[in-house]
C-alpha cells in the first residue's frame, strides 16, 4: 500500500455527501476537451514528481462482446487503437507503456467506453481510474508539487487512505505457473485424453482459441500473450449434430468451432439466439459447446503463464480445477517424508491405494514389507490408518509411490549375522528340488531353502520322503548366496 493517496476529481466538495458521491448537476461523464485534459495534466505532473518514466498495466479488462456497462458508446477497438504495436493483444498484464501512453490509456478509462486497467509501477506509483470521473492516484512520495498543480488546473486533489481500486487477492490459492512441467504434463495428457483445445484469455473477457496438436503445441506456446490465462478443454467433435443436441431447452452457453479453413471461433448465445448459432455452424468442420455457469465450467487443466524468470506475477483467479488441486498438494510433498493415510482399496493387480489428504498414493507389491506374505491382506486391511514413507512424486502422471517397509528396520541384516551358525527349522513347503524350512519363530519368519542335496547322505528320493511339512529339522547351518534368500 502506498503511503500517498488521492483522490482527484472535477466536483468540487460542497457537492458531494459524506461518503464523497457527486449530488451536483453537472455530467458524469467526460467532456472530451479542458477537463479531461486537465485530468491527463494531472497525471503527468504526479509522475514527474514521483520520477516515473513508465508504468505497468495490471489486470487489463475488455468489455464483455456486444455489451457496454458505461454510459458512453463503445468505442471502435476498445480505444486501444495505436497504442500497441501488436493491437489489441499487446495490451496484457505487465505491458509496459510510457507516461505518454499512459494517459492516453486514463483518457479511454475516462471516456468509460472501452478497456480499464490499473497503471503501476511496484510500490512507487498507481493510477486507477473510477466510475463518474473519480481518479486516485497513490505515489511513494508526498508530490506536494502536483498537488498545487491539480489545484491550478481546477480539479479537487484529497489526500486518502488508499485507493478503492487497489487490487485485493481473492482466495484462489497457489497459481500453477504454464512453465515446463505443465506443458510436459500436457503433452502426457494429450496421449492419455481427449485434452485438445486450449483457451488463452490475455484480458478479462478476452480470449483466444487453438486446437492442439502434437506437433503444434511447441507453436502455440511460443505465441501466447505474456501472463495469459490458459484452459484446456476436451476436443471439438466433428459430428456437428450430435453437438447442436446438447442445447440446452435455455439459458446460455458458449460454442467454440472451426470453419473449415481452419480458423477457431467462439461466441457466448442464450437460447433465443440458437436457430442464429445453429445456422453458423452449418459450416463448420467441429465445435464444442460450454457452459458458462462457473459451477459448471471445469477445464481439464488450468495454469498462468510465468514471467521469464519462473515467477507467476498476473493476479488472475485460476480455476480450481481437479489437476489444479492435485498439483498444488502435489508440491507440498517430498521424498523421504512421513505420511498418513487409510488404506482404501488393493488392487487386481496387488497394488495398495492410499488416501492421503484426498490424493490416492499406492503401495506396490516390494514396498509392503520386508518379511514374505502370500498377498497384501496380509499386511494392511482395508479401512486401515497407516504411515509410510514417500518414494517419489511424479507431477507429470500425478501419481505418489509409498514404501510401508521404509519405516521399519530391514531384517536381513540381523540374519546375516547367523551365517555359519547351527538353527532348527520347522519345515514349511515341499518341492521337486528341495525342502522350505522357516528360520525364524515368527508366522511370516523368513524360509530358507534345504536343497535335496543337502538333506543327508543316501538315496535322495527316500531322504525326501521322510520329511514332512510341520517337521523340525536340526543341524541347519545358514548361509546366503548374493542376491538370493537365505540358504541352509
Amino acid at each position: 500500500m502506498l503511503p500517498y493517496v488521492y483522490r482527484v476529481t472535477k466536483y468540487d466538495p460542497a457537492d458531494r455527501d459524506e461518503h464523497g458521491h457527486y449530488t451536483g448537476a453537472e455530467d458524469t461523464v467526460s467532456d472530451h476537451g479542458q477537463v479531461e485534459g486537465a485530468y491527463l495534466q494531472v497525471i503527468e505532473a504526479f509522475a514527474s514528481d514521483t520520477g516515473v518514466e513508465r508504468l505497468a498495466v495490471r489486470e487489463p479488462h475488455l468489455p464483455v462482446p456486444c455489451v457496454s456497462f458505461g454510459l458512453e458508446p463503445p468505442m471502435d477497438g476498445y480505444g486501444l487503437d495505436g497504442l500497441f504495436l501488436t493491437g489489441p493483444d499487446g495490451f496484457h498484464d505487465g505491458a509496459e507503456v510510457s507516461v505518454g501512453t499512459a494517459m492516453d490509456l486514463v483518457r479511454v478509462m475516462l471516456r468509460d467506453g472501452g478497456a480499464w486497467c490499473r497503471l503501476e509501477v511496484e510500490d512507487t506509483f498507481a493510477v486507477h481510474v473510477g466510475w463518474d470521473q473519480y481518479m486516485y492516484i497513490g505515489s511513494s512520495r508526498p508530490c506536494e508539487t502536483a498537488v498545487a498543480r491539480t489545484r491550478a488546473l481546477g480539479l479537487f486533489p484529497e489526500r486518502i487512505d488508499a485507493s478503492p481500486y487497489d487490487f485485493e487477492a481473492g482466495d484462489e490459492g497457489p497459481q500453477r505457473p504454464a512453465d515446463d512441467e505443465f506443458w510436459v504434463h500436457l503433452r502426457w495428457s494429450m496421449h492419455g485424453s481427449n485434452a485438445r483445445v486450449l483457451e488463452e484469455q490475455y484480458a478479462h473477457n478476452s480470449e483466444r482459441w487453438h486446437r492442439l496438436t502434437l506437433d503444434n503445441i511447441d507453436e502455440v506456446r511460443a505465441g501466447l500473450a505474456p501472463r495469459a490465462r490458459i484452459a484446456i478443454w476436451p476436443d471439438l467433435s466433428s459430428d456437428i449434430d450430435t453437438v447442436l443436441a446438447t442445447f440446452p431447452a435455455e439459458g446460455h452457453v458458449e460454442c467454440v468451432w472451426q470453419d473449415s479453413d481452419g480458423q477457431m471461433h467462439s461466441v457466448s448465445a442464450d437460447s433465443d439466439e440458437f436457430p442464429e448459432l445453429t445456422a453458423r455452424l452449418s459450416g463448420a468442420s467441429a465445435a464444442l459447446i460450454l457452459s458458462v455457469y462457473a459451477d459448471e465450467r471445469v477445464p481439464l487443466l488450468a495454469a498462468v503463464l510465468p514471467d521469464s524468470d519462473g515467477v507467476v506475477r498476473a493476479r488472475w483467479e485460476i480455476d480450481r480445477t481437479p489437476s489444479t488441486r492435485k498439483w498444488a498438494f502435489l508440491k507440498t510433498l517430498h521424498r523421504g517424508e512421513t505420511v498418513t493415510g487409510r488404506v482404501i482399496r488393493i488392487a487386481e493387480f496387488w497394488v495398495t491405494f492410499v488416501d492421503i489428504g484426498g490424493f490416492e498414493a499406492m503401495i506396490n507389491v516390494p514396498e509392503l514389507s520386508w518379511r514374505p506374505f502370500t498377498h497384501p491382506s496380509d499386511v494392511v486391511a482395508v479401512g486401515q490408518e497407516i504411515s509410510a514413507e514417500i518414494l517419489d512424486v511424479d507431477p507429470i502422471r500425478e501419481r505418489v509411490s509409498l514404501s510401508l517397509k521404509a519405516l521399519h528396520e530391514d531384517p536381513m541384516p540381523l540374519l546375516a549375522g547367523q551365517i555359519g551358525q547351527t538353527v532348527v527349522g520347522r519345515v514349511t513347503k515341499l518341492v521337486p528340488f528341495g525342502v522350505f524350512v522357516r528360520i525364524e519363530e515368527k508366522e511370516n519368519g523368513f524360509e530358507g531353502l534345504v536343497h535335496n542335496t543337502e538333506l543327508g547322505d543316501g538315496d535322495l528320493d527316500h531322504l525326501q520322503l521322510a520329511v514332512h511339512v510341520g517337521d523340525a529339522l536340526c543341524g541347519c547351518r545358514i548361509f546366503i548366496r548374493p542376491g538370493q534368500a537365505a540358504d541352509q
